[in-house]
């Protein structure tokens, strides 16, 4: 109990709130974040597990406000799920499988004009990967993605001994306030420039000059590098997000 109390004092509750949580489990913090009249959309891929939450709230009548949708995260509709007939933006938590976090992620950003933060439990090296900043070498593609849509931030780290059984790896709370830089850029075509964003990280090694050839020439690329002040020697993981958008822009 005591990690999930420290997970809890994180996280923006207040009363009457929507969250949406994925991957219950038990329902250890489901309990937790159904408190002061919050609605809590609780999605379980895992059909027994489901049913068994179901069951229990049915029987106890102790989350008045939980609905247990069984269903995997991403395939569902999380706009419709959350905010429902409530039309206000919606909290997420989520303990996730490490192996699927850039896919759930990917998935929960379709509705980034509904949502107004994720909180969500991560292997630490990913979340050292999301919230690092240019210049880092952790710094690729999926910082990119989040800091795009969101403000994140490691908020706590937590220990192997956190959990039952205990994983092979650290794990840390990744929170991020939404909106991120995507605000400020007003990009007409998001679907294009995030595929942009992994072409100009497609291999790190090379510089972006080289990544850039396959939806440009030689000539095109220099010519827009020089335009938006970047060297013609300089690599993705350097520019932040502005820059990105001028360089797709110019491209474009």
């Amino acid at each position: 109990m005591g990690w999930r109390k420290r997970i809890l004092a994180t996280l923006p509750l207040a009363p009457n709130d929507t969250w949406l949580e994925i991957g219950p489990g038990h329902g250890e913090m489901t309990e937790l974040l159904a408190g002061e009249g919050r609605r809590v959309v609780a999605i379980e891929a895992d059909t027994k597990l489901a049913d068994g939450l179901h069951a229990f709230n049915q029987t106890s009548q102790r989350w008045p406000g939980v609905e247990i949708v069984s269903a995997d995260v991403l395939t569902a509709d999380i706009g419709d799920l959350a905010s429902g007939k409530f039309h206000r933006k919606f909290h997420v938590y989520g303990n996730l499988p490490y192996y699927i976090t850039s896919p759930i992620l990917h998935h929960l950003f379709q509705w980034a004009d509904q949502i107004a933060s994720i909180h969500i439990v991560i292997q630490l090296e990913v979340a050292q990967r999301i919230a690092t900043h240019p210049g880092v070498r952790d710094y690729g593609y999926l910082s990119t993605l989040c800091q795009f849509y969101a403000q994140p931030k490691i908020a706590l780290r937590i220990p192997p001994g956190a959990f039952r059984p205990p994983p092979q790896v650290q794990s840390a709370l990744v929170t991020m306030t939404l909106p991120g830089e995507r605000a400020s850029l007003n990009l007409s075509n998001e679907k294009q420039f995030l595929e942009f964003l992994q072409t100009c990280f497609m291999q790190k090694r090379k510089t972006l000059r080289n990544n850039l050839l396959r939806i440009a020439n030689d000539r095109q690329i220099a010519a827009a590098l020089a335009h938006c002040g970047i060297r013609s020697d300089g690599r993705a993981e350097q520019l932040t997000l502005p820059q990105f958008a001028a360089l797709f822009l110019r491209l474009r």
